[in-house]
């Protein structure tokens, strides 16, 4: 056999066996959606309770399926805790919700990650390296924030390079308090209809942590965003005599940047107007700290925004600016 055949040969059964399991997942997800309207809570709730003591199993099983296919997962959600009770019904969602979202992201990974890694470029590849530099951290956000849809979070965060051990654990422990939300609210629901005992505080039970989950991206938001200290003139002074070179933003325009005024040696100026498309340039550089300059220092706390929007932490703004550096007389460049 010569070399050439022998190396398409060798590519044909790679690929094969990735083209059959994308043919059997897209099939699947189509049969899901076409026989949609018969996957509804009291049909998962008559079909899991058919399993007898492998009811449990059986519930895992389907809801991990259903999270690979596209099947609305609050469903399982309700049935779960309607089915099993508040305590094992989270224990069982959670399973469920975890094997499914591990399952996508191992099938993306498997199906088109090398695909992706040679094809993507532009802002997509920005994106998908904003959110491996990340890493769990992002997976830790998407799965609070119950605003990404989580069946498509699984396997576009299989795309990425982000490690297995990572997504799993960070999505197990920050889809608990959504997972705990809906179980109530099913084991709730299953109560109200039998006319059991203390329907009041349950419903509020169950309607306080519906609410504690909405509130959860505002929250999330609050500790990404790092704090933002001010620096005086003279303890940078201090820091740049003994040697320590923070990455010193300069935010005026070019202009001022050489103007009267001066700059700061070893200082880089790249203006306001610029900052959101060099904020690539500016990480390719692996430097998160950054102390941030403008003229007094009214520009700093937008430019600080935005740093801190792309993951910038240990920001800094120098009080008072340029003027009240050459105010001290303090060593300027022009």
């Amino acid at each position: 056999m010569t070399l050439l055949p022998r190396i398409s040969a060798i590519t044909s059964r790679a690929i094969f066996p990735r083209a059959a399991l994308a043919f059997v997942l897209v099939a699947a997800a189509v049969w899901a959606v076409i026989n949609r309207e018969h996957v509804d809570l009291p049909a998962v709730q008559t079909w899991i309770s058919g399993f007898g003591v492998w009811a449990a199993a059986g519930f895992v099983t389907a809801y991990a399926l259903a999270a690979v296919l596209f099947v609305p997962g609050s469903i399982f959600g309700l049935a779960g805790g309607a089915l099993f009770g508040p305590l094992w019904g989270t224990v069982w969602n959670l399973a469920g919700a975890s094997i499914g979202a591990t399952l996508a992201f191992l099938a993306a990974r498997y199906l088109a990650s090398d695909w992706v890694a040679r094809k993507t470029g532009g802002r997509l590849k920005k994106l998908i390296d904003g959110v491996e530099a990340e890493g769990w951290r992002f997976v830790a956000f998407v799965r609070l924030v119950p605003l990404f849809p989580f069946n498509l979070v699984n396997y576009a965060l299989g795309l990425t390079r982000i490690p297995l051990a990572h997504y799993v654990l960070a999505s197990i422990v920050c889809m608990l308090p959504g997972t705990l939300a809906y179980t109530y609210l099913g084991y709730a629901g299953r109560e109200a209809a039998a006319g059991g005992e203390d329907l009041l505080q349950k419903g509020l039970i169950a309607l306080a942590l519906l609410a504690a989950v909405v509130f959860l991206p505002r929250l999330v938001a609050r500790l990404r965003r790092p704090a933002v200290d001010r620096i005086e003139a003279d303890s940078m002074r201090t820091r740049l005599d003994h040697g320590e070179y923070p990455t010193i933003l300069d935010v005026r325009g070019a202009d001022e940047y050489r103007g009267e005024l001066g700059h700061i040696p070893g200082s880089m100026n790249v203006p306001m107007a610029d900052l959101p498309e060099a904020l690539p340039r500016l990480a390719s550089s692996g430097e998160k700290r950054a102390v941030i300059v403008c003229r007094t220092d009214k520009r700093s706390a937008k430019a600080a925004e935005i740093l801190a929007s792309a993951g910038w932490h240990e920001i800094e703004i120098l009080e008072g600016g340029m003027e009240q550096w050459n105010r001290l007389g303090f060593p300027v460049d022009r």
